[in-house]
């Protein structure tokens, strides 16, 4: 895209304030992984992402292992302009039923979500094992974990990753 997405003007804020404002309405709170400097001033906590460049998953990782980590841990990209309040609760809601250690929800070709779902904080040590080993993919470091799916409104994981796709959810 060529620039910090989490920054893109939408809605009169940057994007991740909008992302970050569904999730509290749908969690009950909100928490950016990220570099503080950056994003200190979007007006919620930001935690310094233990793991700077490794991707996703040592996001969810530096999630997973600070203090506030509840038993269940709403994990969503910062570049997903069409989640709703509605599609997050029913995921927090039908892992908070489940036995799983990460619900996740099914997108198009039945596609694994990983970054916009729920995670167990006892999923941590497995996820961790797994970087360790040099995983960085995200659903690669699932394994030995019970995982559940869910389907959901697809159009809520659209994500954007190019100026074109982006030009759609700025003009809203």
């Amino acid at each position: 895209m060529g620039c910090d997405k989490a920054l893109l003007p939408f809605r009169g804020a940057p994007l991740i304030r909008s992302v970050a404002r569904t999730v509290e309405a749908a969690a009950g709170s909100a928490r950016i992984v990220g570099n503080p400097e950056r994003y200190g001033d979007i007006g919620y906590e930001v935690i310094a992402d233990r793991y700077p460049g490794e991707g996703p998953l040592g996001g969810i990782l530096t999630a997973l292992g600070t203090a506030a980590a509840a038993d269940w841990n709403l994990m969503v990209a910062c570049d997903m302009p069409a989640l709703t309040v509605e599609v997050l609760s029913s995921l927090f809601a039908a892992a908070e039923e489940s036995d799983a250690d990460i619900l996740v929800p099914l997108g198009a070709g039945g596609r694994l979500e990983a970054l916009c779902a729920v995670y167990h904080r006892r999923s941590r040590e497995a996820l961790s094992a797994a970087f360790d080993r040099g995983v960085r993919k995200v659903t690669a470091a699932f394994e030995g974990l019970l995982v559940s799916t869910v389907t959901a409104d697809l159009t809520a994981f659209e994500n954007v990753n190019t100026p074109e796709e982006w030009a759609g959810y700025a003009a809203k």
